[in-house]
């Protein structure tokens, strides 16, 4: 798929997304806990760049947490932007939002972020060089030493390992308000449309991107996450 493509395919699942995914909750929330502990020397005013923020869950959790703390969402979908906008009205911290309707490439550069996340994004780009630049243009829009957080779907597909993996994967997603058409669908993206690469492939791209030391700190199924730091 490409770029208009994925976005019409959140623009039509945006207003039912947080209910579609509820039980998959216990897989965000232990991401989110572990992200407290990589974010919890940033300064009480932290700018945080929120790059894919769909409907503004980590926005949510971390602005929760840190009254002091300014978000920068960047979501191309308008329609899931809507959602992260009325879920930060609801929870009181819409004042400290910007909602940027669009790619990172499109925001500004000349505001620099304490730290960033990115949470299943870069694994829609399939060509390995626009990965690296996606990278290159968060890290842009960081302080030099600023932190990224990013997860993506992640595994050696050519290996007996991940068979096991999506096979589990598969039946932890029919637990989830999600059709049997829809896992199939799944099925033929993460083969065709979505770049599952190994972890320590997926790991180089964020370095070659500008960041140092990619750490992975959370893995659940198929997700990966890593903690970096801009070079």
């Amino acid at each position: 798929m490409d770029q208009d493509q994925i976005k019409a395919l959140f623009d039509q699942q945006a207003e039912g997304y947080d209910t579609q995914w509820v039980k998959t909750a216990p897989i965000r929330e232990c991401l989110h806990f572990l992200l407290d502990s990589l974010f919890t020397d940033l300064p009480d005013d932290a700018r945080i760049l929120c790059v894919g923020a769909g409907t503004g869950a980590e926005i949510a959790h971390l602005a929760s947490r840190h009254p002091g703390w300014h978000f920068v969402a960047v979501e191309p979908s308008g329609a899931m932007l809507e959602e992260c906008r009325h879920k930060a009205e609801r929870g009181g911290f819409a004042d400290r939002c910007t909602f940027h309707e669009g790619y990172v490439e499109s925001l500004p550069a000349d505001q620099r972020h304490h730290a960033a996340t990115c949470f299943l994004v870069s694994q829609f780009i399939l060509d390995e060089a626009e990965r690296i630049r996606f990278f290159a243009e968060i890290a842009r829009r960081l302080q030099p030493g600023g932190l990224l957080a990013s997860s993506d779907l992640a595994s050696d597909v050519a290996s007996p390992e991940y068979a096991v993996l999506l096979r589990a994967w598969m039946s932890m997603m029919s637990t989830a308000a999600v059709s049997p058409e829809m896992l199939e669908r799944m099925r033929h993206a993460y083969a065709n449309d979505v770049g599952v690469l190994p972890p320590e492939k997926i790991a180089a791209l964020i370095a070659a991107g500008g960041f140092s030391l990619p750490v992975r700190f959370f893995q659940a199924g198929l997700i990966h996450a890593w903690c970096s730091r801009r070079d």
